[in-house]
């Protein structure tokens, strides 16, 4: 009879742990920079969790917190969502890398997911896209569409990420437009439409007549329109927002990385390392070509199916930066090591580096 009892207890446990598994759901969070509704870089990685979602159903459960600052604001909600159970996490702009690494030492069961930075450990990884590859497309488009030579570049911050594709993007339209010059303004926020509206309104202002940015929200591209001058979207499909002055932009398709990485969580498959999407992933997009001529868009094209299919390469030496320095041998490629730490301009870019 004690037996018997013992088996049923057994049995009992046996049923409830089975039934308690099978209901619990992979939780996975986003930390975002910006708000949802920034129709740009934000709203695109939050795309990525909605795609989540519908891949997975009730197998996950997602959150976010968007408008992170960095710094301490970072660190407490990063560990905040540690300790509310998440599986996995992802925190999506660059300057949360140092407080995911501090949090991920204290939580060695939860795996971090870090967009756009260099450092991993055993349960923290890296990730990124190569934007600039997209961002060199526009760069040539500009070249052959600027009628005063000027074009110009609102930036968030003087970081390798952003240096990289303002770098890219003059490479681009000097290939095809040697008297080109770029003016670059530098508004110290990821998002703040009022700033980077102004940024993009005084180059304009000063002749620039195709206008790129580094920031995330549609109001550079908007102000570009109103000015009656071109520019580019970024990281999402503008063309809404300035249907006479969008040419294309740059599509972050953020769905399938995380895709993959929570399916690696829920197999106990997931592994730290270092990842940056390139075009022939289909995860850096492009928007269609619009407002340009036939051989515009055809040359454009030409460049973007080069770097797809991996014949062209935007880095390619002799590359010096802007105070003769020889940066690539000629011939040399860029790897991502020297890519990631990209903190020069190239020759020809008359301006400084902030804080350099």
């Amino acid at each position: 009879m004690k037996l018997l009892k013992l088996l049923i207890v057994a049995l009992s446990v046996m049923f409830f742990s089975v039934a308690a598994t099978a209901g619990d759901k992979t939780k996975v969070g986003f930390i975002y920079v910006g708000p949802t509704g920034d129709h740009g870089w934000t709203y695109r990685h939050d795309i990525g969790r909605q795609d989540v979602e519908k891949h997975f159903g009730d197998k996950v459960e997602t959150t976010f917190i968007e408008s992170v600052k960095y710094g301490p604001d970072a660190e407490r909600a990063i560990r905040a969502m540690a300790k509310d159970g998440a599986d996995i996490i992802f925190a999506t702009s660059f300057g949360y890398m140092e407080p995911m690494l501090k949090v991920a030492k204290e939580f060695p069961n939860v795996k971090f997911e870090h967009a756009t930075g260099y450092k991993q450990s055993k349960n923290m990884s890296s990730y990124g896209l190569r934007l600039y590859q997209a961002r060199h497309v526009q760069g040539v488009i500009a070249g052959m569409m600027t009628k005063t030579n000027k074009i110009c570049y609102v930036g968030a911050f003087p970081i390798p990420e952003v240096i990289r594709e303002i770098n890219t993007y003059y490479l681009g339209a000097k290939s095809v437009n040697p008297d080109v010059d770029i003016d670059i303004v530098w508004v110290n926020t990821w998002y703040d439409p009022g700033k980077e509206a102004q940024a993009a309104k005084v180059m304009i202002a000063e002749g620039c007549d195709m206008v790129a940015q580094h920031t995330d929200s549609p109001a550079p591209l908007q102000t570009a329109e109103k000015a009656g001058v071109l520019g580019f979207g970024q990281a999402s499909n503008q063309y809404k927002f300035a249907p006479k002055a969008q040419l294309t932009a740059t599509i972050d398709n953020w769905s399938p990385y995380y895709i993959a990485k929570v399916q690696g969580v829920i197999d106990g498959t997931w592994k730290t390392g270092d990842y940056f999407g390139h075009m022939n992933e289909d995860v850096v997009q492009m928007a269609p070509f619009t407002n340009m001529p036939d051989d515009v868009k055809a040359f454009a094209q030409k460049i973007k199916d080069g770097i797809t299919n991996g014949k062209y390469f935007a880095f390619t030496g002799p590359i010096k930066d802007n105070t003769g320095k020889l940066q690539l041998k000629d011939g040399e490629i860029a790897d991502d090591g020297h890519l990631n730490s990209m903190m020069y301009y190239v020759e020809g870019i008359d301006a400084k580096v902030p804080g350099k």
